[in-house]
């Protein structure tokens, strides 16, 4: 036992991408440059342990509000009783957020309480999640949002550096030749390619006769497999899912926005997903993820789109329960490198297993004082047209 001391919040902004990179274009109105949300999480026996929550990189000043709630009711705590800590968490903010933005919340003080633990007891995260043995776990290359034939080219030279034969690009069902050359453009580099649909933040989404007909077209176009399509249609509509997955010959995922492991073994047991992509920084933390990992059908792959510690903490649950497969984000973020340090290594496309105590990553006061946050450094819901280029570019 180890009581908690102290918890605060901890806001940090780098540079992330280019200016010209599409993804800023769409969503980061004030330049290249992103908010990450962690909360620290210091032990009577000093120990500090750091948690993220994918909600600091849309609202980060919400993010810090919530922390700052929850933290009177954990002080003088066990801080190794993180199941009991996490039904704390939940009887604080369930009432008012029982699906949403506490629940990002909640995910941070859980993983800052792994860290701690994993850290006190001088073993890598993972293994408070499992007897696993797996070394390695396969790795996808998650980019694709590309304007230009020369950009998808530069991420595909990349992952043949990284021996990454997955690659996940983000399409609409406009974008039929876009799709169609990618495709064959991927094969050149013996490349399988899944399909984000990226219909979390469209309003109204497309249903699932536009996505039928979207695929019917791109086959007509290339032959080429297409491994699986994720967030397909909008994230309510389970009709939609379930009609995909049973006219498609792809896989079916989702899931990224869900935010309680019941929701998400609840549409596993409709059986609407081939499967299902949790995170640890949105559903409520690792043993959320865990949870999930129990009461699958097919293994869940880990989505991990959020800052270092998110991902990281998403790697390490992976491993524990293991898992096969998870995502390898491809834009660049300037606190990557130096937070990971030498425990995020992908060899021959395969995710090395990390083995330092805790999550593996590094956090200290330089860093804290060198990406200081910016309030204007933040993601943008609001998608905004981009102008790029009308499908018939894609044209061979």
């Amino acid at each position: 036992m180890s009581k908690i001391e102290n918890i605060r919040t901890i806001l940090l902004s780098a540079e992330y991408g280019d200016e010209k990179h599409p993804e800023i274009l769409e969503c980061f109105p004030n330049g290249p440059k992103r908010t990450i949300g962690l909360v620290e999480v210091t032990l009577e026996n000093g120990v500090k342990g750091y948690g993220e929550g994918y909600l600091g990189v849309f609202a980060p000043q919400v993010f810090k509000s919530i922390v700052e709630l929850c933290a009177p009711y954990l002080i003088g705590k066990d801080g190794f009783n993180i199941l009991r800590r996490y039904k704390d968490l939940c009887s604080i903010c369930d009432y008012w957020s029982l699906q949403g933005a506490a629940r990002h919340t909640t995910s941070a003080i859980e993983i800052a309480l792994v860290d701690a633990k994993s850290k006190t007891q001088k073993c890598p995260a993972y293994k408070l999640f499992g007897n696993s043995t797996k070394e390695k776990i396969e790795v996808y290359g998650s980019g694709g949002i590309c304007d230009t034939k020369e950009h998808f080219i530069e991420e595909l030279e990349l992952l043949k550096k990284l021996g990454i034969k997955k690659y996940k690009i983000r399409a609409v069902p406009s974008d039929i030749n876009k799709t169609a050359w990618v495709l064959k453009e991927a094969r050149k580099y013996e490349i399988d390619v899944g399909i984000d649909m990226c219909q979390n933040l469209a309003d109204p989404p497309i249903d699932a006769d536009d996505v039928i007909n979207y695929i019917k077209y791109v086959k007509n176009i290339s032959k080429e497999k297409i491994l699986f399509l994720e967030e397909a249609v909008g994230p309510t509509d389970i009709k939609g899912f379930k009609k995909l997955k049973e006219t498609l010959n792809i896989d079916i995922c989702g899931g990224e926005v869900i935010t309680t492991p019941l929701e998400m073994i609840e549409r596993i047991n409709l059986d609407i997903y081939n499967f299902v992509q949790p995170d640890a920084s949105v559903i409520g933390g690792m043993h959320a993820v865990k949870e999930v990992f129990e009461n699958a059908k097919t293994k869940p792959v880990v989505h991990a789109w959020g800052g270092p510690v998110a991902i990281m903490a998403n790697y390490q649950v992976a491993f524990g329960c293991n898992g096969n497969l998870v995502e390898f984000p491809m834009i660049p973020y300037k606190l990557e490198p130096i937070m990971f340090g030498d425990q995020r290594v992908i060899e021959d496309g395969n995710l090395l297993r990390p083995e330092n105590p805790g999550i593996g990553i590094t956090m200290n006061d330089k860093i804290e004082k060198d990406f200081s946050f910016n309030k204007e450094s933040v993601y943008s819901c609001v998608v905004v047209d981009r102008g790029q280029p009308k499908d018939s570019f894609w044209k061979e």
